[in-house]
């Protein structure tokens, strides 16, 4: 119920802000009042998410499956809510799949994860926050689903039941 809150905002916001003309790529997160994250990025239980990466003030990194370090599609008013991860540091040693990737609208480097471009969440105010956790949104015509950034070293944890079988005993 949350996510579906939480997607009806962000569309009623993203339809507000989708005519913005003129407004520059990088002055979008900043004319929200959120920079996007610097720093050392470090690898943290997120609880309800599992292992995720997280920047050096602990807000969880995220990525869209619309984006990939080739396309990036997260520009303009798509910069008022999720802001652009950069560093170049990893905290508590290597993170394997991370890099970096030149963003053709505004010039600057961007983290990314194992080729996906990494950002942070408008909506996550303090560690450990992951309200962009399969959110969906829609900005310049692209549909957006965003997801934390898990590593493999643990399972996300649930508290959601397993489906019930019912493959009638047979084992599928």
């Amino acid at each position: 119920m949350a996510v579906g809150a939480l997607a009806g905002a962000l569309a009623l916001a993203g339809c507000g802000g989708g005519n913005d003309a003129g407004t520059s790529a990088g002055g979008a997160g900043a004319a929200a009042g959120g920079a996007g994250s610097t720093g050392a990025v470090a690898v943290k239980n997120v609880d309800g998410v599992g292992m995720a990466l997280v920047d050096s003030a602990g807000k969880t990194l995220y990525f869209t499956d619309q984006d990939t370090a080739g396309s990036i599609k997260c520009t303009a008013a798509c910069l008022g809510f999720w802001f652009p991860a950069s560093g170049n540091g990893v905290a508590g040693g290597a993170v394997a799949g991370l890099s970096t990737v030149h963003r053709p609208d505004n010039g600057q480097d961007q983290l990314t994860f194992e080729g996906k471009p990494l950002y942070t969440f408008k909506l996550d105010t303090g560690p450990g926050q992951h309200e962009g956790q399969n959110a969906q949104d829609s900005f310049g015509g692209t549909t957006f689903t965003w997801h934390a950034a898990t590593t493999s070293a643990a399972a996300p944890t649930t508290t959601e039941a397993p489906p019930a079988n019912t493959g009638g005993g047979y084992g599928y």
